[in-house]
């Protein structure tokens, strides 16, 4: 059975654990790598796992160290967050490919909440192929303002959805319509939806979304 490990991940998160819930990886149909937020854990973001129903999904969650991916705003200059920031990329690009292994990476989803989307969203950008979808909720992608966007390759319609408030304290509404831009720019196929006064949290209609984008993937090939 495939157990996925961040053993070979190298600097802060190498040897993290990973918590699974759903199906096992090597019978499932797609997969989805869960990526919570600062200060929080795995079981923060596989609670959302439940809300979708599925009995064909492998959901596979990573630990950071320390709870949390990196030490300084998802704001401050790239390098204000090393090694930290490099590792957790790493971290997270792991559990893709283990997943992608699997199930092939068009079936694979990200999801991740506040500092778990702004990672989601990063790597998805840096690492732009055919995924099965990124979701996120309440994030952005990485770096101060006027971050050089020079990402290769092509999200070849990837389904995203992208949520957030217009006066979350932690996101601001900008990033996330620089993320919508620079990700179609990419080929992905971008849902973004903004809830006015929502504050930093997931809502009903949010939950809604992904689960609509991750059940689209459990469906027989």
């Amino acid at each position: 059975m495939t157990e996925p490990s961040l053993d070979g991940v190298s600097g802060p998160h190498g040897g993290q654990p990973v918590t699974t819930a759903g199906a096992d990886l090597d019978e499932a149909r797609a997969a989805v790598v869960l990526v919570h937020g600062r200060g929080a854990s795995p079981h923060s973001v596989l609670g959302m796992a439940e809300e979708f129903g599925t009995d064909h999904v492998a959901y596979l969650a990573p630990a950071a160290a320390q709870n949390t991916w990196y030490p300084r705003s998802f704001m401050e200059p790239l390098a204000e967050n090393q090694p930290w920031l490099d590792s957790a990329l790493e971290a997270v690009g792991a559990l893709v490919d283990d997943a992608a292994a699997a199930v092939g990476a068009e079936r694979v989803a990200l999801l991740g909440f506040s500092q778990g989307a702004c990672l989601s969203s990063e790597f998805v950008a840096r690492n732009a192929r055919r995924y099965g979808g990124l979701i996120a909720f309440s994030g952005g992608l990485i770096g101060p303002e006027g971050t050089p966007r020079e990402y290769d390759g092509s999200l070849d319609g990837t389904p995203v959805f992208l949520g957030c408030s217009d006066v979350d304290p932690h996101i601001p509404l900008e990033r996330v319509h620089e993320t919508r831009d620079v990700l179609d720019d990419l080929g992905a196929d971008v849902d973004e939806r903004i809830y006015e006064g929502m504050g930093h949290t997931v809502n009903r209609d949010e939950l809604g979304a992904a689960k609509g984008v991750v059940t689209s993937l459990e469906s027989e090939r």
